[in-house]
C-alpha cells in the first residue's frame, strides 16, 4: 500500500501512530498536480495555456510537492482521527522520521509519527444545577464627582503671568528650550525646544524641576542634576550632567470651571451627560471586577465538581510555560512574597497542581461548550483579528493578514473568545444570586497564587 498507518503505542489518554506515505504516491500525486496548473500558468516566453509539463516541473516542482505533502498530511492525519473514531483534547503533533530533504527531493518515502492526547472521559456537571454568589457594588455620587475632578485636572488650562515680578511656582507651567551636557558635551536626547513642564509633576528627571522654581520668563539657568542608576537609557545611568535652560514664558494653573462649556470641549452636549458618561466607565470597571470574581469561584466550583485523568503532555506544557515565567521572576528579583523561601522542588510541586487544575478546567469548559453547542462565528474572529490588529498602530493591515493566513495564531484568539462565551453560558443557566459588597472588598485582590483563576 502507497499510505500505510500502524498504531504505535496507546499510553493512558496518549496514542500514537506511526504512517508511511510512500516516494511514488508522493510522485503520483505531484505529478497529477502539474497536469491540473499547467494549462492555467503563465510564463514569460510561453503562450498562455501552452507551458510544457516538463518546464513546470522544472521551475515549480518543489514548491507543488511541497503542497501535496501538505495536502497529504492534513487528510491522513484526519483519516487517523476519523478511522479510530478520536476526541483529541489539543492539537496534535507531527514528528518527521525520514530524511525531509531526501522527500522533498523524491528519493525517500514519507514517514512520521502521528502523537495526539485524548479528551479523557467524563461527564459535566449541569450548568443549571450550580449555584454562584457574584458581589456587586454600585458607584456613589461623591466617586463620580472625584473622577471629574480629576478630569478637570487632566484638562486644566495655563495663563501667562503677568507683572514685573513675574517668577515660576509649583504646579506653574514654565515654556522652556534646553540643552544637556556631560562633561561639557551635549548628549543625544538632552535638547529640546518650546518644552512645556509643569514645575512638581514629575515629568523630568529628579532635581530638574525643583531648581527652576523662582526663574523668570527670559532667565538663563544652568541646572545640575544626577540621572539615576535605573534609568532607561545606558549611557546615561548615574551619571552627572548640567542642562542650559532658558526660560522662555511661565504659566499660571487657570481655574476649570466645570459646566457645560467644559464637557463641550471634551465632544459632549452637556456637563450632565459628561456626568453619565462618567459613571458609565466606573460602573463598566465595577462591573469587570464583579464578573471576574464570579468566573473565578465558578472556575473553583467546576473544578472541586471534576476528577479525572489529565492528558499527561497538555500538563506539562502548561506547566512548562508557568515554571518558565517562575524562572523569569525569580532571576529577576519578582518572585511573590508567598514563593519567597520555598525550596525548587516545593514550587514545582504547587506549581505543577496549577498546571494540572488549569488543564482540567480547559478541557472541562471545552466539553460544556461541545455539549451546550457553544462557537465562535466568523463575525466574532474577524472582530477579534481587528481588535488584536489595531494594537500595532501603523501596522494594522500587516498584522489583520498575518492572523487571516495564520491558523495557529487564529486558534490563540479563539481561545479566550470561546472560553468567554462558555462561561457566560454556565452564568445564564446557573442560579446566581447577587449580594452587595464594599469598594474595598470588591477590588480587594484575592489570596491565591496568580493565574490560579485562569482556565
Amino acid at each position: 500500500m502507497s499510505i500505510q498507518i500502524a498504531e504505535k503505542s496507546v499510553d493512558g489518554l496518549s496514542r500514537v501512530y506511526a504512517v508511511s506515505i510512500s516516494a511514488v504516491e508522493l510522485a503520483e500525486r505531484q505529478d497529477k498536480r502539474i497536469k491540473e496548473i499547467a494549462p492555467q500558468m503563465q510564463l514569460k516566453g510561453f503562450r498562455p495555456g501552452k507551458v510544457p509539463v516538463a518546464h513546470v516541473r522544472r521551475v515549480h516542482g518543489k514548491s507543488i510537492l511541497g503542497e501535496v505533502v501538505e495536502t497529504l498530511l492534513t487528510e491522513t492525519n484526519q483519516k487517523i482521527i476519523d478511522d479510530n473514531k478520536l476526541r483529541p483534547a489539543a492539537q496534535p503533533d507531527f514528528n518527521p522520521v525520514s530524511d525531509m530533504d531526501a522527500v522533498m527531493n523524491g528519493t525517500a518515502d514519507l514517514a512520521y509519527e502521528f502523537s495526539v492526547e485524548l479528551m479523557p472521559d467524563f461527564e459535566p456537571v449541569d450548568p443549571a444545577t450550580l449555584e454562584l454568589t457574584r458581589p456587586v457594588y454600585k458607584p456613589s455620587d461623591v466617586e463620580v464627582d472625584e473622577a471629574l475632578a480629576e478630569l478637570a485636572a487632566q484638562n486644566k488650562t495655563y495663563e501667562p503671568r503677568k507683572g514685573k515680578t513675574v517668577k515660576a511656582k509649583k504646579d506653574d507651567m514654565v515654556v522652556i528650550d534646553f540643552i544637556g551636557r556631560i562633561d561639557g558635551v551635549a548628549f543625544d536626547g538632552g535638547t529640546a525646544t518650546d518644552s512645556e513642564l509643569v514645575l512638581g509633576s514629575g515629568q523630568f528627571i529628579p532635581g530638574f524641576e525643583d531648581q527652576l522654581v523662582g526663574a523668570k520668563p527670559e532667565e538663563v539657568r544652568t541646572i545640575s542634576v544626577t540621572f539615576p542608576e535605573d534609568y532607561q537609557a545606558e549611557s546615561l545611568k548615574g551619571k552627572n550632567a548640567e542642562f542650559e535652560v532658558t526660560v522662555k514664558e511661565v504659566k499660571a494653573p487657570g481655574d476649570t470651571k466645570l459646566d457645560d462649556a467644559f464637557a463641550e470641549k471634551l465632544g459632549l452636549s452637556s456637563l450632565e451627560t459628561l456626568k453619565d458618561a462618567l459613571r458609565g466607565q466606573i460602573e463598566q470597571q465595577y462591573t469587570s471586577a464583579s464578573r471576574f470574581k464570579l468566573k473565578r469561584a465558578l472556575l473553583d466550583v467546576l473544578d472541586t465538581k471534576h476528577d479525572f485523568a489529565l492528558p499527561p503532555r497538555m500538563v506539562e506544557a502548561e506547566f512548562d510555560v508557568i515554571w518558565q515565567q517562575v524562572q523569569a521572576d525569580k532571576e529577576s528579583g519578582g518572585l511573590s512574597p508567598e514563593d519567597e523561601g520555598k525550596t525548587e522542588d516545593q514550587l514545582k510541586g504547587e506549581y505543577r497542581k496549577i498546571a494540572e487544575r488549569r488543564v482540567r478546567l480547559g478541557l472541562v469548559l471545552a466539553e460544556i461548550g461541545r455539549t451546550q453547542n457553544v462557537t465562535v462565528t466568523e463575525q466574532e474572529m474577524l472582530g477579534a483579528m481587528r481588535q488584536e490588529a489595531m494594537r500595532y498602530r501603523g501596522q494594522e493591515q500587516q498584522v489583520f493578514e498575518f492572523f487571516r493566513s495564520n491558523p495557529n495564531a487564529q486558534a490563540q484568539l479563539r481561545a479566550p473568545l470561546y472560553e468567554d462565551k462558555v462561561v457566560d453560558l454556565i452564568f445564564e443557566k446557573a442560579k446566581v444570586t447577587d449580594t452587595e459588597v464594599s469598594k474595598e472588598e470588591l477590588m480587594q485582590d484575592d489570596d491565591m497564587p496568580e493565574g490560579y483563576g485562569d482556565a
